[in-house]
């Protein structure tokens, strides 16, 4: 149905179940990954007609991953032909599904994946790890994850000039790592 922006708003505030996005999840034998089975076609057939996504898995390979180690997991997988475990792209597609994206904050000892809406500024970001970050929001120290991977280290990145300085109307991207400047008094 098509709605006038005005209208769309009035069936947000609904919380209609209708309106909010699918996702189909189609379980398969371990034979048939990776196939276009009749059924699978027949799901595909019916999500497109909804605008959903469809995420071809099989639970009890999953299950069965779930016991290995990462190394195990990916020799097996590799072994199959298969590139990604199906709970793997399941969470990607409800991510696209939802207008999700990951940037990582962290430390030498650990590092934090938070999720934000894709469009969202630095200082709403901050704002996830702690009001006082959005509040006196300074910026944004940002260095996309692949570079920093490539560069070895934040001391490294730092050294190379990598790192960018954000202000307020910076833009979060996919897979950024943030360091965020503030000060509250």
């Amino acid at each position: 149905v098509d709605l006038s922006e005005e209208e769309r708003a009035v069936v947000r505030r609904l919380f209609l179940l209708t309106a909010k996005p699918k996702l189909y999840a189609a379980n398969v034998g371990e034979e048939d990954l990776g196939r276009e089975t009749p059924w699978v076609a027949r799901v595909r057939e019916r999500a497109h007609a909804e605008g959903a996504e469809v995420v071809v898995l099989c639970a009890q390979l999953e299950a069965e991953l779930a016991d290995l180690t990462e190394e195990e997991a990916a020799e097996y997988l590799a072994s199959l032909g298969v590139t990604s475990t199906g709970v793997r792209e399941l969470i990607r597609a409800a991510y696209r599904q939802l207008g999700l994206i990951t940037f990582f904050t962290g430390n030498e000892k650990e590092v934090h994946a938070w999720a934000v809406r894709a469009g969202t500024k630095a200082p709403q970001a901050a704002g996830l790890i702690h009001s006082d970050f959005e509040r006196g929001f300074i910026a944004a120290e940002v260095i996309p994850f692949k570079e920093l991977i490539a560069a070895g280290s934040i001391t490294k990145a730092r050294e190379h000039g990598l790192i960018r300085l954000e202000g307020r109307d910076y833009v979060v991207q996919e897979g950024d790592v943030i360091y965020f400047r503030f000060h509250v008094s």
